[in-house]
């Protein structure tokens, strides 16, 4: 099990592991468990459920195997979130007094529950993942579910005293109903409401967080307060309904909060369903100090803002970057390098001397002038506005779709980083809307651009069926990849794939006139023009939203005002979310058991408190984000 450093004292509880195990619920004083060993096979090393759905206990650490994890937090005093690990000699001990607590091979210890003389007489593990200490009445002095980490599980509320943790990161629920993630408790990345349909003025009495077991709807969060008339849906899982799942929401160490849900059978993995923040890159500090967030096709990739700076640790690049030479060491001569399309994130409590009305000049030149200031960011969004940063934590985001420019501070020379190379290595991401839309109309502005229409049109076989108005659909397809007149069966007999993915293809292998109309002249075709409007059409389909350049980028790209980075291969339309972050372990504060039917009526929501409606989906299962009641 993970030893993890949290700020407060509290367990953890990770599933069935398969050592020899005490299956008694009720685990008696002076009880003690030790990581599995090859040479002492009949020592207890695990706690279990009466129905062996959750066992706590030690796990191997993956890099070493002479090194055990337990899923406990440490001392305040050691640094939140960050796992520990103890050697093959560490215990779990169930003291005669009542005190549960965790020792290294050493004999220090590294973390209890503080219940010495409080009266406790036994512990014990449910079937929810709940493990307790109890006194003689079976009263509960101390327990997981009161005292949460990073997860929620099935049966367990958050409630506005808890706080779940996982490295700097934290989310709590208010009073007033807002969903709040925060960066070392003091940057606020997101705060908002639960409900779209929730009015701000509204005042509640005791809210609580639950993804309970006895609702009609398995795998939603539901909000539940007095002052409502019914449980209110926060979200609901793409596979909501299906009871055969165990669910659990956890806070990841990369700052999103993500529901999962994960098959009984064993071996299975945990799968993400929705996330609070569907851009990653916009989490705070997701890339450490003066790390930028980009992507590299859809995956977020953490990069230095120049080549002025060297990653922190370059075995991890989340960890932030350093400047190859100090500000004080150039104190009368430091220059401004300008970073386009990038943002360096500004979330409350911003100071409101940091923000100023002023143009893109005037905002280099104020960091510039300004005693402390690392960098600035002037927005092109048509608010004006111009932000400093001033304190010692600098969070970057790069992306072409981003309507902004920062500057950063650097000793001369100021050097920019190299293009970002295209990996394959990626994961398939939501499919955004209409990007299509934007290629179509812009590049229809076009000189020349008829060629593509025609590419279309020579695709299509030339069906007598297709009219004069073909053409204004032609660009359309070519840059979504889906059929708008045409059937998706039609367009795997003229191509056998989809269309945008055999471009690419084309493109990719440098035979951009692959993909002409034959039938056009190759003396009338300006190759430069052509192949930035291919450039721009395959950036303009990117499934990552963030990804896709605003219609002013487009404008400028395609006249060649605007350097076209090499664009990712398009993916596949399938309407399907991945969720990027690390390795998913579970622990024990989620319960596992569901059952509910699968509603097929919006009535049937509407009576849980949801806004959504499913009529005429006809048992589709939906997906929200936590943004309100939009759906994935």
């Amino acid at each position: 099990m993970a030893i993890k450093n949290l700020s407060h004292h509290h367990l953890l509880l990770l599933l069935l592991l398969f050592y020899p195990n005490l299956t008694n619920s009720l685990i008696p004083l002076n009880s003690t468990l030790k990581p599995p060993q090859p040479q002492s096979p009949n020592t207890t090393t695990t706690w279990s459920s009466p129905n062996n759905t959750f066992s706590f206990g030690f796990l191997p650490d993956s890099s070493n195997t002479f090194l055990f994890s337990a899923a406990v937090i440490l001392s305040p005093s050691s640094t939140p979130g960050t796992p520990a690990l103890v050697d093959s000699s560490a215990s779990i001990q169930f003291q005669s007094n009542g005190n549960l607590r965790l020792i290294d091979g050493s004999g220090s210890v590294i973390w209890q529950s503080n219940t010495s003389n409080r009266g406790v007489s036994v512990a014990s593990l449910d079937d929810s993942g709940n493990l307790a200490l109890k006194n003689a009445t079976s009263t509960v002095i101390w327990d997981t579910f009161s005292n949460p980490t990073d997860t929620v599980l099935q049966s367990q509320n958050l409630t506005t005293a808890s706080t779940l943790r996982s490295g700097p990161y934290s989310f709590s629920l208010l009073a007033s109903g807002n969903l709040t993630l925060k960066w070392n408790d003091s940057i606020t990345y997101y705060n908002k409401l639960f409900n779209s349909s929730f009015s701000p003025n509204q005042s509640l009495a005791s809210p609580v967080l639950s993804l309970e077991t006895n609702r009609q709807i398995t795998g939603t969060l539901f909000l539940i307060d007095a002052s409502l008339p019914s449980p209110a849906v926060v979200a609901y899982s793409s596979n909501y309904g299906e009871a055969s799942l165990m669910r659990f929401i956890r806070l990841d160490t990369d700052g999103n909060l993500r529901a999962y849900s994960l098959s009984k059978d064993s071996g299975s993995t945990p799968s993400a369903e929705w996330s609070v923040i569907e851009d990653q890159c916009e989490v705070f500090g997701y890339c450490g100090n003066m790390g930028v967030c980009t992507y590299n096709e859809t995956e977020p990739v953490c990069r230095c803002p120049s080549q002025n700076f060297v990653p922190s640790d370059p075995n991890d690049p989340r960890k932030g970057c350093k400047r190859k030479q100090e500000i004080s060491e150039c104190p009368t001569n430091s220059t401004m390098l300008e970073l386009d399309n990038t943002q360096f994130l500004t979330y409350p409590p911003e100071l409101a001397n940091e923000v100023f009305f002023v143009g893109i000049s005037a905002c280099r030149l104020n960091c510039l002038t300004q005693t402390g200031c690392m960098g600035s960011t002037s927005l092109s969004d048509g608010s004006g506005l111009c932000y400093l940063k001033v304190l010692n934590f600098v969070s970057g985001y790069q992306s072409p779709a981003l309507l902004s420019t920062s500057f950063v501070r650097v000793c001369p020379p100021a050097l920019r980083n190299q293009p970002l190379s295209v990996s394959s290595n990626t994961q398939t991401k939501k499919s955004g809307l209409s990007a299509g839309i934007v290629v179509a109309v812009v590049v229809g502005t076009l000189v020349g651009l008829v060629l593509l229409e025609g590419v279309v049109y020579y695709c299509f076989c030339r069906g007598s069926r297709f009219g004069a108005e073909s053409a204004q659909y032609a660009l359309l397809e070519y840059a979504s990849g889906a059929p708008i007149q045409f059937s998706y069966k039609e367009l795997q007999k003229c191509t056998k794939k989809r269309f945008s993915v055999w471009a690419y293809e084309e493109f990719d292998k440098g035979n951009i006139g692959g993909i002409v109309d034959k039938r056009l002249n190759e003396n009338e075709i300006d190759a430069e023009q052509l192949k930035r409007a291919i450039e721009v059409c395959f950036w303009c389909i990117q499934e990552q939203p963030s990804q896709r350049p605003t219609m002013g980028k487009v404008v400028q790209m395609l006249e060649g005002i605007m350097t076209i980075e090499r664009p990712p291969a398009p993916k596949a339309l399938d309407g399907t979310l991945s969720i990027t972050s690390g390795s998913v372990s579970v622990s024990a504060n989620s319960t596992f058991a569901a059952s509910a039917a699968v509603l097929s009526s919006s009535s049937s929501l509407q009576a849980l408190g949801g806004s959504s409606s499913v009529s005429g989906r006809n048992n589709e299962k939906v997906s929200s984000s936590l943004y309100g009641s939009n759906q994935f």
